[in-house]
């Protein structure tokens, strides 16, 4: 296992390697690409609220009231705010006035969903090593970095990519902070502190992930808490209450804004087969479709595998996609896969301590490198 605090060693030089190879194929993307109306629409709209903010009654800026989370268009409209000053542009500089003077209007546009999906991929890596050592870590962010959905994710403005990694860490500091209950009061606090700012990113960037993320959250500490569970309510009140206030903070603490979170559709959830199926059989997809298949086979019959740490992302993975939003428009499939990749990386890391490792090592090797030529085949 690995050792605890920073370093920056080998196995911490190989996980930069492949974030940049991410970060490598989304720049990649954005030389191909032109500027849309929806880049149009969320600059405007993040501009606004970070600029002029002037909340009418029921609304938040001229965007009307945005359903699908505020954090999406502020991580889109921030980097242009921030060039505007910086530049000392006046506050009526439109986006299509900074494209024609700015060649990198859409890398700035497109920066903060870059970076949130490689900040996704670093704490993928970060607990799948915890958890099951290097093999783990860099099968799961192997897969990550040259997966087409992460990278489409990465490079246009939207929710999903903030979900995702608002989900991921929360649940997982969830577990973190139900462990930490085990020893002295003094190592919880920061734990805490990071479970409000996870919960609040996750609320900000979609309503349904915050609710799930919650009751997740709650279910997961009750489990792992053990003898501590009195524990549990005020610790979760604490965080709900910092959640509460950082997410009035992100709509400028106008009630009349901040009532439409409560009141709009966006919260709604059902389920169905249909966006696993057309995740799951879809081409750009099929190498992590056979990795989830060949995990799923060991992962059965083998007693040694189905432990908590192999079973809850597992269990969460199927959740989310088989999860929609029937109030907005969103992919929980996106938000599928940290865990589904997670899931992967833990039954081939079993695997690979056993007399069974070459073939497995065969197999694992053999799909990333049908994935990474997936992915590349996939680039405009």
């Amino acid at each position: 296992m690995p050792k605890h605090g920073f370093q920056f060693k080998r196995p911490q030089q190989l996980a930069a390697l492949l974030l940049l190879l991410l970060v490598a194929q989304c720049l990649w993307v954005f030389h191909r690409q032109t500027l849309t109306a929806r880049d149009y629409d969320f600059a405007r709209c993040g501009r606004e609220m970070w600029e002029e903010p002037n909340p009418l009654a029921g609304y938040f800026t001229t965007c009307g009231n945005i359903a699908d989370g505020t954090l999406g268009y502020r991580v889109a409209g921030l980097p242009l705010t921030l060039q505007r000053i910086v530049a000392g542009q006046g506050k009526d500089t439109s986006t299509w006035e900074m494209r024609h003077e700015l060649g990198y209007v859409l890398l700035l546009l497109h920066s903060g969903f870059l970076l949130a999906g490689v900040l996704l991929g670093g704490a993928l890596w970060w607990v799948t090593r915890r958890l099951f050592g290097n093999p783990g870590g860099f099968i799961a962010l192997a897969f990550y970095c040259f997966c087409p959905a992460v990278i489409h994710a990465c490079t246009y403005p939207n929710n999903e990519i903030l979900t995702a990694f608002g989900l991921f860490a929360s649940l997982y500091t969830a577990m973190g902070v139900a462990h930490a209950m085990q020893g002295p009061p003094r190592k919880w606090r920061s734990r805490i502190v990071l479970l409000t700012v996870t919960l609040a990113f996750t609320a900000a960037s979609h309503v349904a992930a915050f609710l799930l993320a919650l009751l997740l959250a709650i279910v997961f500490m009750i489990y792992l808490a053990v003898g501590r569970r009195a524990y549990i309510v005020p610790i979760m009140m604490t965080a709900m209450i910092g959640t509460l206030l950082l997410l009035f903070a992100a709509y400028d603490f106008s009630p009349d804004a901040f009532s439409y979170f409560f009141r709009s559709g966006a919260g709604r959830l059902w389920f169905s087969l249909q966006p696993a199926r057309h995740w799951l059989l879809s081409l750009p997809n099929s190498a992590v479709t056979l990795a989830a298949a060949t995990a799923l086979l060991l992962y059965l019959p083998t007693r040694r595998s189905r432990y908590f740490g192999n079973t809850v992302p597992l269990l969460l993975a199927l959740l989310f996609f088989t999860l929609i939003t029937p109030g907005i428009a969103s992919e929980p499939t996106l938000w599928a896969l940290p865990f589904l990749f997670t899931f992967i990386a833990g039954v081939f890391a079993d695997f690979l301590e056993t007399r069974y490792r070459p073939i497995v090592g065969v197999v694992a090797g053999l799909l990333l490198i049908l994935e990474a030529a997936l992915s590349i085949f996939s680039l405009p």
